[in-house]
């Protein structure tokens, strides 16, 4: 499948990390799409190259490599000058419409992933329309028919599950602000084909 070719919101965007341990750095398409043959429903044991799904978004951060722009003041001139310097690996601040029940602290909940400083793979994935997987299990995987039946564009990355902080509220659906930290660079923008 291409990427997308119009404009769109993102409204199917998806989030999801691989429970593989993190041993190299993948370079390519093919070698990313490994890690999310399979995606495992909270409660179950995660499973060879299966991944698990980060739920209920109600807003992303902007994704990519920030600018590696530095401002110098220069004596003498009404501007300071901009220099190449190194950019800062972004910090991720999701916006969740909070569900207790997927982040309880037990095991294979997402919850007892906060703050381990155990490094994930990291998929994001631009996504304007749902994919039309078979299964639950299939429908956002990048080696299934999943994402493979629509437009999609996809981004990677290793990180880790930093926080979690909740923001109860009163009058509207309690949120949470998911906190991911990066790694490595962003590696895409891939497309995922049918299989």
């Amino acid at each position: 499948m291409a990427h997308l070719t119009s404009i769109g919101a993102g409204v199917f965007s998806d989030l999801a990390f691989s429970t593989t341990s993190v041993t190299t750095t993948p370079t390519t398409y093919a070698d990313w799409a490994a890690k999310f043959a399979t995606e495992v429903a909270p409660g179950v044991a995660a499973t060879a190259n299966s991944f698990r799904r980060i739920k209920n978004v109600r807003e992303f951060p902007a994704l990519g490599t920030p600018a590696n722009i530095v401002n110098v003041p220069v004596y003498g001139q009404s501007i300071s000058s901009q220099v190449q310097g190194q950019a800062d690996a972004p910090t991720l601040e999701i916006t969740l419409n909070y569900v207790a029940n997927d982040w309880k602290d037990e095991a294979n909940f997402l919850g007892a992933l906060v703050g381990q400083s155990v490094q994930y793979y990291f998929r994001f994935a631009l996504l304007n329309q749902d994919s039309a997987g078979t299964t639950p299990a299939t429908k956002y995987a990048s080696l299934a028919a999943g994402l493979g039946t629509v437009a999609n564009s996809q981004w990677f990355w290793v990180g880790r599950i930093e926080a979690l902080v909740i923001n109860p509220q009163l009058t509207d659906a309690v949120t949470a602000t998911l906190t991911l930290s990066t790694q490595t660079d962003f590696y895409g923008a891939f497309t995922a084909d049918a299989t």
